[in-house]
């Protein structure tokens, strides 16, 4: 499907609640999806100003990590939101009692390589001492499909609640077969988070269709796939910025 065809992207007001819409600027805002199991995030002044500088291709390598770090961690967050907490009282130093959660089981986090590590800090940065595991897919060439060259995953994942971490959600066949892996390891489908930027409407259909169970959270999603399978508008090769450009 070619960017010509594309629909027009939605777009809203954004600036604070006092101030009138004559004076807000009008942005591109996520499209949004029918799929129960997709999370985006809020369309706030902030995530949108974060967003518009890791899609500027004139944004310089170090600005591009920063921003994109600070998104990360605000996916990181949301993701935590959505896994199961049990009540959990505790006496404060007054001699008070609070009654306050904790999260119910163990996490860990899963990196799709290589742009999936660019993650790993900010899950680091919200999870003191978490495990990460890795999954290296690459196209084969031969048969222009996903395949399997590497993983490490903790041994004991099949209890973990997992976040599965990868910038740009755009196909989907990386994601898919990862998701494969971990259930092929005993990880129940709704065990998994997958965190990623920002997703094509293709992408999160599939995940919808396939993996119904497994949580999507997402900053963004976008208006669709090129002719070359790159999102649109994008932001470029995520791994190519973050790490080499």
């Amino acid at each position: 499907m070619g960017s010509e065809s594309q629909p027009t992207a939605p777009s809203q007001s954004l600036g604070p609640e006092y101030r009138p819409a004559t004076q807000k600027p009008t942005a591109t805002v996520s499209k949004p999806v029918p799929h129960k199991n997709v999370h985006i995030l809020p369309q706030t002044p902030q995530l949108i100003a974060l967003l518009t500088m890791i899609r500027d291709k004139n944004t310089e390598r170090a600005d591009f990590i920063f921003y994109s770090n600070r998104i990360i961690r605000l996916l990181v967050e949301e993701g935590l939101n959505h896994l199961p907490v049990v009540g959990h009282e505790i006496t404060t130093p007054v001699g008070r009692t609070y009654a306050g959660v904790k999260f119910e089981g163990k996490i860990c986090g899963v990196s799709i390589m290589r742009a999936g590590e660019s993650m790993e800090q900010g899950l680091r940065d919200c999870c003191r001492s978490v495990r990460i595991g890795k999954i290296l897919i690459q196209r084969d060439e031969e048969t222009a499909k996903p395949k399997l060259y590497y993983d490490k995953l903790p041994e004991d994942i099949a209890e973990r609640w997992v976040l599965l971490l990868d910038p740009m959600l755009a196909t989907g066949g990386s994601a898919l077969m990862a998701i494969e892996v971990l259930k092929s390891r005993g990880v129940p489908e709704d065990h998994i988070l997958f965190l990623n930027l920002i997703a094509s409407p293709e992408g999160a259909k599939k995940f919808a269709d396939h993996f119904p169970k497994v949580r999507v959270v997402t900053a963004f999603v976008d208006q669709g796939l090129d002719e070359k399978n790159y999102i649109v508008p994008g932001l470029g090769d995520f791994g190519d910025r973050f790490y080499t450009m």
